[in-house]
């Protein structure tokens, strides 16, 4: 089962060039961009789908146009003539990004919508990947739905990872954000979390403790990101840190995580040990930052 699903949002970027006031169009989003970087790591004998929803309009088709021509499979995403795709903007202080978003009416809330779909967009796959972004856009109901067959999948062999990815604005409430995630985990393969979400959510005083909760609620295998300090690594009973390379004036730190996600995990399906896919992740992560946007070109 050579294939890796990413499952979630992806939207127009607009990104700040040199000039003030001057912005590049694109296209990308938490698991969009976690998808690029796990199809540029893995060899041409993997497949790499996308599963999203988007509009019937001409921006919702150059977003597919755009991702098919990264090798990046579209063919299940859903199409809804009644909305289109979200918009973000990255806004930059110092190589440090902040967004601001407009996506209430986006067409990836709808990306589970369908039973039959969700079914085949997972067949055969190895590893299915999604963020916390992914189920805060949905509701309650699509998130059941979602969370079944996921576990169909699971139950069929597939992986699951998962990277919380905290929104609180996206979410109806700080108790089932917590909940959700806490949910999710405990049926998750690998989880990818940054602590500085998790500290300021669920309390966590250390990235120690953030690597405790989660192998508490069972995740055999978690990765703790630190804002650019050292990355913590639980598995098979084993706890490293491993340092990370500064990088003393960032680009833009646009897509940093997502970009350590796609390398990491595509390390770990070509049998890498959780020490090197950790390597991977950051030497990725470390190149795209030195990049304004969250999408490198492929190459």
């Amino acid at each position: 089962m050579s294939r890796f699903v990413s499952v979630g949002e992806a939207m127009l970027e607009l990104s700040p060039l040199t000039e003030a006031d001057s912005w590049r169009g694109g296209f990308a989003g938490d698991t969009l961009n976690t998808a690029w970087y796990a199809r540029r790591a893995l060899p041409g004998d993997w497949r790499v789908d996308y599963h999203t929803g988007v509009g019937v309009d001409a921006v919702s088709d150059r977003m597919l146009d755009f991702i098919a021509s990264a090798g990046i499979g579209t063919e299940t995403v859903l199409r809804d003539p009644a909305r289109t795709i979200g918009l973000y903007m990255i806004s930059l202080k110092d190589g440090e990004r902040s967004f601001t978003y407009w996506r209430s009416a986006s067409a990836a809330r709808r990306l589970a919508d369908e039973s039959a779909v969700l079914k085949r967009a997972f067949a055969g796959a190895a590893m299915i990947y999604l963020s916390g972004i992914t189920l805060a856009i949905l509701a309650p109901e699509a998130r059941a739905r979602l969370f079944a067959h996921l576990a169909e999948a699971r139950a069929g062999g597939a992986r699951l990872a998962f990277d919380p990815n905290i929104r609180p604005s996206l979410w109806e409430s700080a108790e089932t954000l917590r909940m959700t995630i806490t949910e999710t985990a405990a049926h998750a393969d690998i989880i990818l979390p940054s602590h500085d979400d998790e500290a300021a959510h669920f309390g966590d005083a250390s990235p120690e403790d953030t690597v405790a909760r989660y192998l508490a609620a069972g995740v055999p295998e978690v990765v703790v990101k630190n804002a650019g300090g050292p990355v913590l690594l639980a598995t098979d009973g084993q706890f490293s840190r491993i340092d990370t390379d500064c990088v003393t004036l960032p680009v833009d730190t646009t897509g940093a995580g997502d970009s350590f996600n796609g390398a990491y995990l595509a390390a770990r399906l070509l049998g890498r040990t959780p020490v090197e896919a950790v390597a991977a992740g950051q030497a990725q992560a470390a190149a795209v930052i030195m990049h304004r946007g969250a999408l490198m070109p492929m190459g």
